[in-house]
């Protein structure tokens, strides 16, 4: 008890008074399959048209005394690159089936001023296009993910668009791309065809929308030259098993690199009325938000089990592409622009919601956390020229060892959190092996009160030194402010230590852990 105290006092976080460890914890490391890999697309991000997220988040004004590339803000690239953003979403979202393509390119001054009715009825002056998202990703030097406009574009305008990024052909497609400034074929791979077309892409019916993808996967050409293009399926909403039996069922398997799963965590469950609050929320709020995050491992599991029954050989990746706590909106804000704090609770869910992730891996190959910016639970907020990091951008600066790593199943029977005679997994965790041979075990306990002890063994691992990081805080509704920034942040961390062949870890309430074995 005496060293933990020491632990979280050297890393400046206050210790409860009445702090009580939970039964040891038996947890193994198994050796795991060689071939099988934790995509680095898995830690994937969201910009869309909507609210702050591009401008006056990404996309600044040139007046704005911020470093900047064009009007490109590169405090935040810098943040990102930090890292690792894996892929990048664009438009949308709800915005990229309203999306036409050629409103973003061309000069400026030319491009028309649209309506985006989805968002805040707020006014699109279309000067962030196609070029500006990908001088972005080629700053961030990360892959970017396009969202076609199925809802209330054309089967035309999506090829043309493929065109006119990706061909090499003496074509007036190209040779408009040559005259916006890009010579050589972009050759973007990632193409969703549709967004939740189940709702703000078109409210179809599933039977539908699989002719609707097939019709437009048919016209989703390769270019010689360019890589080949990986179609995505808009999959389904929450867990939906009948959307994705029938994809899975009506389309087939080579016309499909991967399908969609969006899945948000709500503190109150509803999408009617309260969403619950991003602050101020007390422990009931809180344990209720983590039950209906950990709804993700049943969610991604009987999707999975779905499309195991047509594609034994788990060629199509399942792309959980929108994910994360959506509250209300803070008071005073647009309730378009979808604008919340972010709470050690964020990140709490993110490092348990990521580990669902690394855990499936042999299926899902893909997702992007909503969103990037000042939109709902965002890695970067920004006030004019001042910027922050929340909680939850540190928990992907701790996950990024994950990235393309070998899979290590692990095998631990979790202790309780209980709360009013409701209870819930306290812990969770993956793990993973690097290209160096370093091991990467990511813990997170969710008990506010209660530390956990665990004995960890590691048959088949050769290991010296461990070291580890930590994120956080006094308490569970702690977040960063642009007054405070570095109020929740990451720590060295000391309570793990090699015991004979094991790992001993001593793991404080409410906290992200991740070590590193070499």
């Amino acid at each position: 008890m005496l060293n933990l105290k020491r632990l979280v006092a050297a890393a400046g976080f206050v210790l409860a008074a009445n702090l009580t460890f939970a039964q040891t914890v038996s947890l193994t490391v198994q050796p795991g399959d060689p071939k099988l890999r934790i995509s680095k697309d898995i830690y994937g991000h969201f910009a869309e048209h909507l609210g702050r997220c591009v401008y006056d988040g990404i996309w600044v004004d040139p007046g704005l005394n911020v470093p900047k590339q064009g009007r490109i803000r590169m405090d935040i690239v810098e943040a990102l690159r930090k890292i690792k953003v894996a892929n990048l979403r664009w438009p949308g979202g709800c915005y990229a089936d309203a999306y036409h393509w050629r409103d973003g390119v061309g000069p400026t001054a030319q491009r028309p001023r649209t309506i985006n009715t989805w968002w805040g009825d707020a006014v699109e002056d279309n000067s962030f296009g196609t070029h500006e998202f990908l001088e972005l990703c080629k700053l961030l030097g990360t892959e970017p993910y396009l969202a076609a406009n199925v809802g209330s574009g054309t089967v035309q305008e999506m090829a043309n668009w493929m065109e006119y990024l990706n061909s090499n052909a003496d074509t007036p497609l190209t040779q408009q791309r040559k005259q916006n400034g890009h010579p050589e074929p972009y050759g973007v791979t990632m193409w969703g065809i549709g967004n939740e077309s189940w709702g703000c892409g078109g409210n179809m019916t599933v039977d539908y929308y699989t002719d609707v993808y097939k019709r437009y996967a048919t016209f989703a050409h390769n270019y010689p030259g360019s890589p080949k293009l990986k179609r995505i399926v808009s999959g389904a909403n929450g867990d939906d098993a009948n959307w994705t039996e029938t994809c899975m069922k009506k389309i087939p398997l080579d016309q499909m690199w991967g399908l969609t799963l969006h899945q948000y965590t709500l503190p109150t469950g509803s999408w009617s009325g309260s969403k619950g609050a991003a602050t101020g929320f007390d422990e009931a709020q809180y344990f209720n938000t983590m039950k209906n995050c950990l709804k993700m491992e049943a969610v991604v599991t009987k999707h999975a089990a779905i499309m195991d029954k047509y594609d034994k050989d788990k060629k199509v990746a399942l792309l959980v592409d929108e994910w994360g706590v959506w509250t209300d909106v803070e008071p005073g804000t647009n309730p378009g622009f979808l604008y919340q704090q972010n709470s050690l609770r964020d990140a709490l869910v993110a490092g348990t919601t990521l580990n669902i992730f690394n855990n499936h891996c042999d299926r899902v190959r893909g997702a992007n956390l909503a969103q990037a910016v000042n939109v709902l639970q965002a890695l970067v907020l920004t006030d004019k020229e001042r910027m922050l990091l929340t909680p939850t951008y540190h928990v992907f600066d701790l996950y990024q060892v994950h990235q393309d790593a070998q899979y290590l199943p692990l095998q631990f029977t979790s202790p309780e959190y209980t709360l009013n005679g409701d209870k819930l997994p306290a812990l969770n965790a993956s793990a993973s092996k690097d290209a160096s041979g370093a091991v990467h075990i990511s813990l997170v306990n969710l008990d506010t009160k209660k530390a956990q002890k665990l004995e960890t063994a590691l048959p088949g691992v050769t290991w010296k030194t461990v070291s580890g990081r930590i994120l956080t805080s006094a308490k569970v509704n702690d977040y960063n402010t642009f007054d405070n920034p570095n109020k929740v942040k990451l720590a060295g961390f000391s309570g793990a230590k090699k015991r004979g062949g094991n790992l001993a870890v001593e793991l404080p309430p409410q906290s992200v852990v991740v070590l590193e074995l070499r």
